[in-house]
C-alpha cells in the first residue's frame, strides 16, 4: 500500500539526542513540558511540536542559529528527551528553567528569519496528546529578527492567493456517498432512502470542489453497493489528502434532528456513537465475507505513528468542519458535534471524517434533506470546511 507524502514525512524516524536541562529556581508550574519532537514538512520547512499539559502562553526569541521557545508558568522535567528527526535544522534541544518560565532552546544548523504567526498554531487535546504547540519555519538569511524587515516578492494578499490556489490544484479528495445497490441505508417515514440522498449530496459536493480547483473522486457514481474496505481502498488508490464520507441518520427519537460528524478511533466516545458504528458497519455483512482480514491488514499496515498522524489530521477536518456547518446555521445534533467511533470505512492512512447530514428518522428534516436548497447549503459548508483545512497539518 502506498503512503501520501504527508504521511510517510509523519514517520520519519527519531534519533535519540540527550536534553540537557539547567533548573534555576524549583518551583509548581500549572503547566507542565510533556514532550518535544522535530519533523520534515514539505518544501524542506522544519517543524517543531513542544506538548505541554495545558494550553501554553508563549513568545519566541532567536540567537546566532539559535530558536528560543519561552513557554509561561511552566515546569520543564529532566525525564522529556526530544525526538529529533533526521535531516530537520534542528541539531540539539535544551531546556532552561527560569523562575516560572521555560526556556526550550534549538540549536539550528544555519539561520532563520523571524517565524510568521501564520506558522505556528496551537493544537487542541487529541486522544493521547495533550495541547501541541506547532512551528515550522524553513532556512534563511537571519533578517526580520532585530528589526530588520523580511524581503517580501508579492503582497500578502498576492501571497495568499498563489498558496490557496496552489494548495487547492495538488489536492485529491474522495468524496465517498454511503450504502448503496442492495443497501439502502436508513429509510425515512415518506420513504426517503439515505442511498439516495447521500449520492445526490455527493455529486453536487463534487462538482463544487471540482469548480474549486481539487480533483475529486467519486467511490460510487450510480446506485451500486460497495464492501466498505473498497471505499477505504479506492482513497489509498487514489493518494487522496482528505476522505469525506457522506451518510443520514436515523433515531428511534423522531423528535432527533441535526447533522453529527465522526472520526475513526477504537473506542466509541459515547454510546451513541458505538451504536452508529455498530449500524454503519453491519452494512458490510450484507452477502459480504473478507472484510474482517481486510482490516487486519490495514491494522499491520500501519504504524502506530502513521495512526496517530491520521487520527489528528482527521480531527482537525471534523472540528474545522462542524464550526463551517454552525456558521451555515445548519441544525447540529444534541451533544458534541465531533464524536469518535470504529467506523470501518475510515480505516486507511488517509485523513477522513464521515459527516452524518441529518435524520431521516425526522420529519422535517427528512424533507429538508431532499430539497435541493439543503442540500446545497450541506454542499456549500461542507467546501468552506475543505477550503479552510490546512493539508500541510
Amino acid at each position: 500500500m502506498k503512503l501520501s507524502r504527508r504521511q510517510l514525512l509523519k514517520t520519519v524516524s527519531f534519533s535519540a539526542l540527550v536534553v540537557g536541562i539547567a533548573p534555576r529556581v524549583a518551583f509548581s508550574a500549572p503547566n507542565a513540558l510533556r514532550s518535544v519532537r522535530t519533523g520534515l514538512q514539505p518544501g524542506g520547512k522544519t517543524r517543531l511540536v513542544i506538548e505541554t499539559s495545558a494550553r501554553p502562553s508563549y513568545d519566541l526569541s532567536y540567537g546566532d542559529k539559535q530558536l528560543i521557545v519561552n513557554l509561561s508558568n511552566t515546569s520543564g522535567s529532566s525525564s522529556v528527551q526530544p525526538k529529533l528527526a533526521n535531516g530537520t535544522m534542528i541539531k540539539r534541544v535544551t531546556q532552561i528553567q527560569d523562575g516560572t518560565k521555560l526556556q526550550v532552546s534549538c540549536a539550528l544548523s544555519g539561520l532563520i528569519d523571524a517565524i510568521d504567526k501564520k506558522q505556528i498554531m496551537i493544537l487542541e487535546p487529541n486522544g493521547d496528546n495533550d495541547y501541541r504547540l506547532v512551528i515550522d519555519f524553513a532556512s534563511g538569511t537571519g533578517r526580520g529578527i532585530n528589526g530588520t524587515a523580511t524581503t517580501a516578492t508579492a503582497t500578502k494578499n498576492e501571497q495568499k492567493t498563489e498558496t490557496k490556489t496552489a494548495n487547492k490544484t495538488q489536492r485529491i479528495i474522495v468524496i465517498d456517498p454511503g450504502h448503496g445497490g442492495k443497501d439502502p441505508g436508513c429509510t425515512g417515514k415518506a420513504g426517503t432512502q439515505e442511498k439516495t440522498v447521500v449520492l445526490s449530496v455527493a455529486k453536487k459536493l463534487k462538482n463544487k470542489l471540482d469548480s474549486n480547483g481539487y480533483k475529486t473522486y467519486l467511490t460510487r457514481s450510480n446506485d451500486t453497493f460497495l464492501k466498505l474496505a473498497d471505499r477505504a481502498e479506492f482513497a489509498e488508490k487514489k493518494h487522496a489528502d482528505l476522505f469525506i464520507s457522506l451518510h443520514a441518520n436515523a433515531n428511534p427519537s423522531r423528535d432527533m434532528k441535526g447533522y453529527s460528524i465522526y472520526t475513526l478511533s477504537e473506542k466509541a466516545s459515547d454510546e451513541e456513537a458505538q451504536k452508529l458504528a455498530d449500524s454503519e458497519n453491519a452494512a458490510d455483512k450484507i452477502d459480504v465475507d473478507g472484510f474482517e482480514q481486510f482490516s487486519k491488514d490495514i491494522r499491520v499496515a500501519l504504524s502506530a505513528l502513521q495512526q496517530r498522524a491520521v487520527a489528528e489530521l482527521s480531527e482537525e477536518y471534523a472540528n474545522g468542519c462542524a464550526k463551517c456547518m454552525n456558521r451555515a446555521s445548519i441544525e447540529q445534533q444534541k451533544g458534541p458535534a465531533v464524536r469518535h467511533a470504529p467506523f470501518a470505512v475510515l480505516r486507511s492512512t488517509v485523513p477522513g471524517a464521515l459527516i452524518e447530514l441529518g435524520h431521516l428518522s425526522n420529519k422535517k428534516e427528512e424533507k429538508l434533506l431532499k430539497s435541493d436548497s439543503h442540500q446545497n447549503k450541506l454542499v456549500d459548508a461542507i467546501v468552506k470546511s475543505v477550503n479552510a483545512y490546512d493539508f500541510d497539518v
